[in-house]
């Protein structure tokens, strides 16, 4: 007769995780406690943490924003830093406004901008059918659709001149750049939602040309990128029509371009 093996202790899964590199291992084992269901489960998801899954892969969500977010295995993970594109957003919108969120991966900006505004009326957009599948979960929980395919080409066309907050989470990491990424990323989130090509600036240039037919006047466009390319970032909303500022957090290191529809710039 076989017998079960016993449930790890938390002790032993901090030693693991330490061992494995983990930096916040009681902080992780905390957690994987926690979202297990069973010691089988448990002895799971502690190997693979172990074997270098994200830990979010390995929970099956991220906190974002305050909100526990479903997170798929091969979904990009949603980052600290782009709460703060949240916060700018928030600031900018109304409830009950017309939201995008493209590039969405997870849903994980569209579901917090709805957290924070209340009711809106939310789309979310990605090219990658696994972040799809996740974020319909995510953005259907709360009421808004997802669509599949490459940035505004996946939007109903209704939506053309009424869209008042538009976040865009574009991949902005250089194509050479891409193999210097923590091993997490590189192995395990997908290649399109890190490469924004040579200087990592082509979907943001590509969503900038096209955003002014679709955002209401007075709507806005916010996207991540990093302190180094916001000069040609903001130089791409410019000479798109929009006008544009710049947010940074020190605190958060994040940098997000925003770009408004003046009133008079035609759809």
């Amino acid at each position: 007769m076989s017998v079960s093996p016993s449930p790890l202790t938390s002790s032993a899964i901090v030693t693991k995780l330490r061992a494995a590199g983990c930096v916040f291992a009681e902080d992780e084992a905390k957690l994987i406690l926690s979202t297990a269901g069973t010691p089988s489960d448990l002895a799971a998801m502690v190997d693979r943490r172990v074997a270098g899954l994200p830990l979010e892969h390995v929970l099956g969500w991220a906190e974002f924003c305050g909100l526990r977010v479903a997170v798929d295995r091969e979904v990009f993970v949603p980052r600290r830093r782009t709460e703060f594109l949240v916060r700018q957003a928030v600031t900018r919108a109304r409830p009950g406004a017309v939201v995008v969120d493209l590039c969405c991966g997870s849903g994980a900006v569209g579901v917090a901008l709805a957290a924070a505004l209340g009711p809106v009326e939310l789309y979310a957009a990605d090219i990658d059918a696994a972040a799809v599948a996740c974020a319909r979960r995510n953005v259907g929980a709360v009421g808004g659709r997802v669509y599949e395919g490459d940035l505004f080409g996946a939007l109903p066309v209704a939506l053309r001149g009424r869209i008042e907050v538009l976040a865009a989470n574009v991949p902005y990491v250089p194509t050479e750049e891409v193999g210097l990424l923590p091993s997490e990323a590189r192995e395990h989130e997908p290649l399109v939602a890190l490469d924004g090509g040579a200087d990592g600036l082509d979907v943001l240039r590509r969503v900038a040309a096209d955003a002014p037919r679709w955002l209401a006047p007075g709507g806005c466009l916010l996207v991540e990128t990093s302190e180094r390319q916001a000069p040609l970032a903001v130089e791409a909303f410019s000479g798109s029509g929009l006008s544009t500022t710049l947010a940074v957090s020190e605190e958060l290191y994040a940098t997000v371009v925003i770009g408004t529809r003046l009133s008079g710039l035609s759809a």
